[in-house]
């Protein structure tokens, strides 16, 4: 009991500090484009974050929830050791990108972190040529498509939805379009909130279901109302808390926007991030709206982006999976050493 306790405690920071990295996502654009000043910005964010516990209180499956919980690793390699191990992975990498200024993903640290942990404890205990053999294939081969069709998607919805709109206000001034989408800002940001919310939320809440299946206090993979609950009200604390540093890299240092721009990049990102949890597929919101506000600065000329900033952040998404894994393995392997459990 307690040990489980300790892990949806941890699994609930990892979900607050999820939210405080992944803010940026929700509010970089509006506070850029100062349609919000960053206070305004970040409550409208969290409120937006945990109104998308709605559907899954009442209608939704929780799809992702069972996507991370039961469909990237192997359920009989699972313990409550393996998956306090993968948070650790997770929350590590996660500071560590949040202290430098790197928008990398919260999702593939805590998936990549958990297959890490998973795998070391096969290798333990089957040797480390089985270790494969933790995860779930077809998992990992969708996900792993995603990396790339998510920022795609979102890149390519943000030019096409720039170019609609230079159309439609091609007999406006500048002036006159920006002071329309500065009150369309608010609605298009709330909705990439809500779609961020109904996305990572999920995350947390298909490990922390995977403990209580794991500890046999539930006898199927079935989401807890309770669950929910705590995951979203986490994410919205963590989202409420800001993270400044990531902010600034990606409301100010990627490209430059307009509120014309800033509505396109979180309408494009909203779509791009709602799209795949329909198909239940968890997905890194920050690689969404980063593809997404690339695509909305590209329309001006390529060189509106900065894309020796963006093969950084690029870099970072490369290394989040293998480095996250390895904190997670290690994680696993220092909680056997001296406890000798798996």
């Amino acid at each position: 009991m307690i040990l489980v306790t300790l892990i949806v405690v941890v699994a609930l920071v990892f979900d607050y500090i999820n939210g405080f990295h992944d803010a940026a996502n929700s509010v970089a654009t509006v506070v850029a484009t100062r349609v919000l000043t960053p206070f305004q910005a970040v409550l409208w964010a969290a409120f937006f974050n945990f109104t998308a516990a709605i559907p899954l209180l009442f209608w939704d499956e929780a799809g992702v929830a069972k996507t991370v919980g039961q469909g990237m690793v192997k359920m009989e390699v699972v313990s409550e050791y393996v998956l306090l191990a993968g948070l650790i992975g997770a929350i590590f990498w996660n500071l560590f990108t949040w202290y430098y200024g790197i928008p990398s993903s919260s999702s593939h640290a805590l998936i990549g972190g958990y297959a890490g942990a998973a795998m070391v404890k096969v290798g333990l205990t089957q040797g480390f040529g089985h270790c494969m053999e933790a995860i779930v294939v077809s998992g990992w081969i969708t996900t792993m498509t995603f990396i790339v069709v998510a920022p795609l998607l979102g890149l390519v919805l943000g030019y096409a939805l720039m170019v609609a709109i230079y159309w439609m206000f091609r007999h406006s001034s500048p002036k006159k379009m920006d002071r329309w989408f500065r009150r369309l800002q608010l609605v298009s940001s709330g909705l990439f909130s809500y779609s961020h919310g109904s996305n990572d939320a999920q995350k947390t809440i298909g490990i922390i279901t995977g403990v209580l299946l794991t500890a046999g206090y539930i006898k199927t993979f079935h989401v807890q109302w309770w669950v929910v609950l705590a995951a979203f009200s986490a994410i919205a604390l963590g989202t409420m808390s800001g993270g400044w540093r990531i902010v600034h890299t990606m409301g100010g240092k990627l490209t430059r926007l307009k509120p014309r721009g800033g509505f396109c990049a979180e309408t494009a990102g909203a779509i791009a991030i709602l799209f795949p949890t329909y198909l239940k597929i968890p997905v890194s919101t920050t690689h969404v709206i980063t593809g997404a506000i690339a695509g909305v600065g590209s329309i001006q000329r390529m060189k509106a982006v900065r894309w020796g900033l963006a093969k950084n952040i690029l870099w970072a998404w490369i290394l989040t999976l293998p480095l996250s894994a390895a904190v997670g393995g290690l994680a696993f392997a220092f909680i056997h050493m001296v406890s000798g459990k798996q």
